[in-house]
C-alpha cells in the first residue's frame, strides 16, 4: 500500500536529498515499532525531500498506515504467509504470494535500507530489496548481519532500544539528540477518542488508564492489585479507571472489573491503535505492565507508571520524561524468562507503591 506524504512536514528542513529512497525494516510488535519512530522523525528532518518507506507486520501496520512522515507503508503479510506454509497443499500459493511481495519490494529500487529488526526475517527482506546500501548492526541474532553492506559495531544490550535505533539514523547524518515520537494522529483520531469517552461519561484528565495485559505471563501484575488501585483512585482522587488492551486481555480485564467495587470501564479489544493513543492523551495517568501499549502511552507524553519484573527498564522502559518505574530489584531480576513458578518480582509490588507513584506524576487535581 502506498500513501503520499503531505507537502509540508512538522519537522524543520536542514538538508535535502531529492529522489533518495529509504526503506525502514521493522516488522515486529507495537512497542518495537513505537520505539523506532524517532528514527523516522530524524531521517525526515535530515532528508525532507527523500522518499521514505516502512515495511511492517500486521500488528503495528494500523499505527503506520497513512502516517504523514511516510511516503509508503508496506504490509509484510507474515501471518498470511505462515498460514499458507502450514499446509503442503498451499505451498504453490505461498510461492506465488511471496514472489509477488518480493517483486513489489524490488521494484522501488531503494537507495538505502535500514534493518532495525536485526533478525533473519528482516535480514532476508533487506537483502531482497537489492538496495545499494544495507545498514544495520553487526553481531545481531540469527546471522542477519550477513545481509548487510554497512555494519555498525555490535550494540551494548543494556543500551536503551530508542538510543540504539537512533545510532542507525546518525550513521546517515541525522541529528538524534532529542528523540521525537511522531504518532501521526489527526483530529479524527482525537475526536473519535473524545466521543468514546464522552459516551462513557468519562471526563478528560479525570480518569486513570490501566494496561494489565502482557505477552509474557511473567510480566503481569495481579488482577487484585489493579482492582485495588482502581478503588483507591476513586476514593482518593475521585477519578475513574479505564482498562485497555487487546481482545486477548478481556478475561483479565473482566476479573479486575469483578473484583473492583468502583467498576472500572473495560475497553479491551474496543479501540484501534490510533484511538487508543488519543485516549492516552486525555488521561490523568497510565498504570501499565511492560507491554507494547506502554510504549504507545509513553510516546503521547501522558504520565506513565510502569511495573517491571523479569525485564530491564533501562533497556526497554517507557522513553518519556514524566514516568515512574516500580521494580523490586530482586537478585533474580531481570531474568527475561517467560515462565516462572513464583513471579515474586511482580507479585510483591505493593498497591500503595503504585498509588504513591501515580500521585507524584498524575495530571489534574
Amino acid at each position: 500500500m502506498y500513501y503520499a506524504k503531505p507537502s509540508c512536514s512538522p519537522y524543520p528542513a536542514c538538508c535535502t536529498s531529492q529522489g533518495m529512497k529509504i526503506l525502514l525494516v521493522k516488522l515486529s510488535a507495537i512497542g518495537d515499532v513505537v520505539q523506532s519512530l524517532p528514527v523516522l522523525a530524524a531521517l525526515r528532518t535530515r532528508y525532507p525531500e527523500a522518499n521514505i518507506s516502512w515495511v511492517v507486520g500486521e500488528a503495528a501496520f494500523p499505527l503506520l498506515v497513512g502516517h504523514p512522515l511516510l511516503d509508503e507503508t508496506i504490509l509484510f503479510p507474515r501471518q498470511r504467509l505462515g498460514q499458507l506454509a502450514s499446509s503442503l497443499h498451499s505451498w504453490p500459493r505461498l510461492v506465488l504470494e511471496a514472489r509477488s511481495f518480493i517483486r513489489k519490494l524490488r521494484s522501488k529500487r531503494y537507495d538505502v535500507v535500514i534493518d532495525l529488526q536485526g533478525l533473519l526475517k528482516s535480514g532476508i527482506l533487506t537483502w531482497f530489496s537489492r538496495a545499494g546500501r544495507k545498514i544495520g548492526f553487526s553481531g545481531t541474532r540469527e546471522g542477519s548481519a550477513v545481509f548487510l553492506t554497512e555494519r555498525l559495531p555490535a550494540y551494548d544490550p543494556d543500551e536503551h532500544a530508542v538510543l540504539r535505533y537512533l545510532r542507525l539514523a546518525a550513521h546517515l547524518g541525522a541529528k538524534t539528540q532529542q528523540p521525537l515520537f511522531p504518532l501521526g494522529l489527526d483530529d479524527r483520531d482525537r475526536t473519535r477518542a473524545g466521543n468514546m469517552l464522552k459516551d462513557l461519561s468519562v471526563e478528560p484528565d479525570r480518569f486513570l488508564v490501566m494496561i494489565p495485559g502482557a505477552a509474557w505471563p511473567t510480566k503481569q501484575w495481579t488482577a487484585s492489585g489493579f482492582a485495588q488501585v482502581a478503588d483507591l483512585a476513586q476514593d482518593k482522587w475521585g477519578i475513574r479507571s479505564v482498562i485497555v488492551g487487546s481482545s486477548g486481555d478481556s478475561r483479565l480485564a473482566s476479573a479486575i472489573v469483578e473484583m473492583a467495587r468502583s467498576r472500572p470501564i473495560d475497553l479491551t479489544g474496543k479501540t484501534d491503535l490510533k484511538t487508543l493513543a488519543a485516549i492516552y492523551g486525555f488521561a490523568s495517568a497510565v498504570v501499565t505492565t511492560d507491554t507494547g501499549p506502554m510504549h504507545l502511552a509513553a510516546a503521547t507524553g501522558v504520565p506513565v507508571v510502569a511495573l517491571f519484573g523479569p525485564t530491564a527498564p533501562w533497556r526497554t522502559g517507557p522513553y518519556c520524561k514524566n514516568k515512574r518505574i516500580i521494580r523490586k530489584g530482586l537478585p533474580c531480576s531481570p531474568c527475561f524468562r517467560r515462565s516462572c513458578d513464583k513471579r515474586d518480582c511482580m507479585t510483591t509490588i505493593g498497591v500503595h507503591e503504585v498509588l504513591e507513584a501515580i500521585e507524584g506524576i498524575k495530571k489534574g487535581p
